[in-house]
């Protein structure tokens, strides 16, 4: 019965739309901490100001990491094949946003345990290390998506990466990690714009400013930039309801091609038209101080960002640079019927409630962070 009801091509379409909508989420929950930190050693000019910056976020980050963590656990489920070959193929870059964001637990924890200002600036800028660096190889890792990875499989499944790290580092995946790091700090701008006040919401508005306008122009940049990349097509006729296998399609590389979806729906351009708008308008509600709006288009600017690389990607998940035919796609980079059903209600189930005791979490510490807070309770806070 409920096989009828969701059939094997329906279920890979699904996750191919969870999985982006997990993606999106982390940028947007975990995205504004991180954003947050990369801007703690500019925006926060002393010892209270920057305790006053980690209390906005705080409370809250661990409950954040839950979206990266089920992205993780998702790919890993639902996308094997997926999930083996990025981790093993981009394994030193992932490694060091792991060794990076290591710094962001301990650094919350042990800041403000001892009173001696070099200790605290120190980690201040080991939690600066801990956001910037990660968005940064989040964007990279996108940007390299696009450009294709050097994998190919052989007849028996098994995948073989032949590219090094610094190959990772080319002009349009670091143009790609910039737009990252600069969207993430609009996003805590924007959210420690809202939720403090006098010179630190002055400092973050303008921080936030810069960010914003450097989020649109970059996108822009990047965008034209992909109309000269070669893209990928799938050619001749595609089973959605086959069993896994890579190399039983043919793909052909065109240039351009990675705009082929937008011509083909034209209602897709206003995904990349929200990445592109949506940044000035931060701007503008921040001029009126209408900062939870301003949060609210910050938000909608990341989920166009990160949707309009999903829409020119389809349905490819990792094209393949050296053997194109061992591109992973929607239709064979996914695990079994079965897997996928299961894991559907697992989401339906799960899904609801963290977004549940996010929305009550963030309810019940809502508020202004200030400096008498902090000072009330000296003891208590990070």
């Amino acid at each position: 019965m409920l096989y009828d009801l969701f059939d094997y091509q329906l279920l890979k379409l699904v996750w191919w739309l969870i999985v982006g909508i997990l993606l999106i989420g982390f940028a947007i929950m975990d995205g504004h901490d991180i954003g947050v930190c990369t801007l703690l050693p500019f925006v926060g000019r002393s010892d209270i100001e920057r305790r006053i910056i980690i209390n906005t976020v705080a409370p809250h980050w661990e409950g954040n990491q839950v979206w990266f963590v089920t992205a993780g656990g998702a790919i890993f489920a639902s996308l094997p094949l997926v999930y083996a070959t990025a981790f093993s193929g981009y394994y030193w870059a992932l490694i060091a946003a792991l060794w990076a964001l290591f710094f962001r637990p301990v650094g919350f924890k042990y800041r403000s345990m001892i009173k001696n200002d070099r200790w605290r600036h120190t980690w201040d800028w080991l939690l600066f290390i801990g956001s910037a660096v990660p968005a940064l190889i989040f964007g990279v890792t996108f940007g390299n998506l696009l450009l294709g990875s050097p994998f190919h499989f052989d007849q028996n499944l098994v995948s073989t990466y032949s590219g090094s790290f610094i190959e990772l580092l080319t002009p349009f995946a670091l143009l790609c990690g910039v737009v990252s790091v600069a969207m993430l700090t609009m996003q805590g701008g924007v959210y420690l714009a809202h939720r403090t006040t006098e010179s630190i919401q002055s400092y973050a508005k303008t921080a936030t400013n810069v960010a914003a306008l450097a989020t649109s122009l970059l996108f822009a940049i990047a965008g034209f930039w992909v109309q000269s990349l070669d893209g990928y097509l799938l050619v001749g006729d595609i089973d959605g309801g086959a069993v896994i296998d890579p190399l039983s399609k043919q793909v052909q590389i065109q240039s351009g091609a990675w705009l082929t979806n937008f011509y083909d729906y034209p209602w897709l351009w206003l995904l990349p038209a929200l990445g592109v708008l949506m940044p000035v308008m931060v701007i503008i509600l921040l001029k009126i101080e209408r900062t939870l709006l301003a949060f609210i288009a910050s938000s909608l600017a990341v989920l166009g960002i990160i949707a309009t690389t999903g829409a020119a990607l389809f349905p490819f998940y990792m094209p393949s640079s050296t053997d194109p035919r061992s591109s992973l796609t929607v239709w064979d980079a996914t695990s079994s019927h079965f897997t996928l059903l299961v894991m559907l209600f697992v989401v339906v189930i799960l899904l609801p409630l963290v977004l549940t005791y996010t929305s009550w979490a963030y309810a019940v510490m809502r508020g202004k962070v200030t400096k008498a807070y902090i000072k009330e309770n000296e003891k208590t806070l990070y």
